[in-house]
């Protein structure tokens, strides 16, 4: 009886693999039907993103995973040898740190991102609408996303840009004070410029303007996020009414001017504007910074938050490992002492038992007795069974905790003859290793 994950990301296999494991809602929850059939095994999560799919489960038998693999192959058609190059496995203890990474960004294409822990938070709670997880995996993805979290608040990991759009609008706050309420000019409809709406959306701009050579390309952007599309020769007017512009096009060479923003500028009457370049070759002549009223930030500039940010992050990183160690180590203790609770509880019954057989055989023939020799017999007989059962109970605890722990609490069954409901989630931990 173990948990595992079966995986593939951004690091193993290339997207002509991943996109054979892109899973709708709908998709994921007939495969985990699927899965949750096949013999050995008791729980299924699946956490698919563009950037990673991911199968934890916990089995109760060692064939399960050759059926796993089966289904993974055929949904993907790919024979096992070739898909198996591709797939990371990790088992028992080394599948709740795995986890635990996912969940803090620290697995993520963009160290740090914050989406992963909403994607991970969905595919468990679709799981546990579809009676796929059971008492361990409900602990288990309960505390990771209660691990993801507590490294997000403590290490801050997540609270600088590290990538060129989102550096882009994190800029225009520091340069405006605040971009909500704010217009936003987009030229170019490419995939940076949809990227960078995004963001903007998500900051709480007022509205998205976009403007494109193709004016079909700039009308589908702006319906996407609700904005407006406006035709490209109208593009100095529109600035003139925005109070952010980004620009990201294809252009070969600059296509906005000093000349035509001196006249701009002037016309606004001082207002301040800022102005975003994250085209390659430019798209503002860099003589448009200089201009009064005008902030100017373009591709490097990006680039160097975006590198120092990242530093940042990584040294993040490390201190969120070392409170991963730590959730992962009191984790595994708290399921350790579960998995001999079951146990234990059998082995008090069965004392509990005998105790109150043999003290009622004891009484009957001793004849009448007073209420008070009949508790001096009771209390006698709690005793022995308490001081016989606190040692071994006090070391099966504490043994739960290696790699033997699960096998004692076996021999205690075994020796007693102890009846003991099937705890798949208690099993699951088995050390430390």
């Amino acid at each position: 009886m173990f948990s595992i994950v079966i995986g593939l990301n951004h690091r193993t296999a290339p997207v002509s693999v991943r996109e054979r494991f892109s899973f709708s809602e709908g998709q994921s929850r007939d495969l985990i039907e699927e899965l949750m059939a096949k013999p050995g095994v008791a729980s299924a999560v699946i956490v698919s993103t563009c950037n990673r799919t991911e199968f934890y489960m916990f089995f109760t038998k060692e064939i399960a995973r050759t059926a796993v693999i089966e289904v993974l192959s055929r949904r993907a058609g790919m024979e096992f040898n070739e898909l198996r190059r591709y797939l990371y496995v990790h088992t028992e203890n080394n599948c709740v740190r795995h986890l635990f990474q996912v969940v803090a960004g620290l697995d993520s294409m963009i160290l740090g991102e914050t989406q992963i822990l909403g994607q991970v938070k969905d595919a468990y709670q679709l799981s546990k609408q579809n009676d796929a997880t059971g008492s361990f995996f409900n602990a288990l993805f309960q505390h990771a996303l209660a691990v993801g979290k507590r490294v997000r608040t403590e290490t801050g990991i997540d609270r600088n840009a590290v990538s060129v759009s989102y550096a882009a609008v994190e800029l225009a706050k520091q340069a405006l004070g605040s971009i909500e309420g704010r217009t936003v000019l987009v030229v170019g409809a490419g995939k940076m410029s949809d990227l960078t709406v995004k963001h903007l959306v998500a900051s709480g701009v007022a509205g998205v303007i976009v403007s494109n050579r193709s004016f079909v390309r700039a009308q589908e952007l702006a319906a996407r996020f609700g904005g407006r599309a406006v035709r490209f020769d109208q593009l100095y007017q529109w600035i003139e009414q925005s109070d952010i512009v980004i620009s990201c096009t294809a252009a070969t060479h600059c296509v906005i001017h000093a000349r035509q923003m001196t006249e701009v500028m002037e016309r606004r009457g001082g207002a301040k504007i800022f102005m975003i370049d994250i085209a390659v070759p430019r798209d503002i002549e860099p003589e448009v910074g200089a201009l009064p009223g005008v902030v100017l930030s373009d591709i490097d500039s990006l680039q160097n938050v975006v590198d120092s940010n990242l530093l940042e992050r990584r040294e993040a990183a490390v201190r969120a490992e070392k409170i991963i160690e730590e959730e992962v180590e009191g984790f595994l203790r708290r399921q350790a002492v579960l998995a001999v609770v079951p146990t234990i509880v059998a082995l008090k019954k069965r004392a509990d038992e005998i105790k109150h057989k043999e003290s009622r055989r004891a009484m009957n023939r001793l004849g009448d007795l007073s209420e008070r020799e009949r508790k001096i017999i009771m209390s006698l007989a709690n005793s022995i069974v308490n001081q016989l059962l606190h040692e071994p109970v006090r070391r099966l605890k504490e043994l739960s905790l290696t790699s033997q722990g699960q096998l004692y609490a076996e021999a205690i069954q075994e020796l007693f003859g102890l009846e003991v409901p099937a705890e798949l989630p208690a099993a699951a931990v088995k050390g430390k290793g």
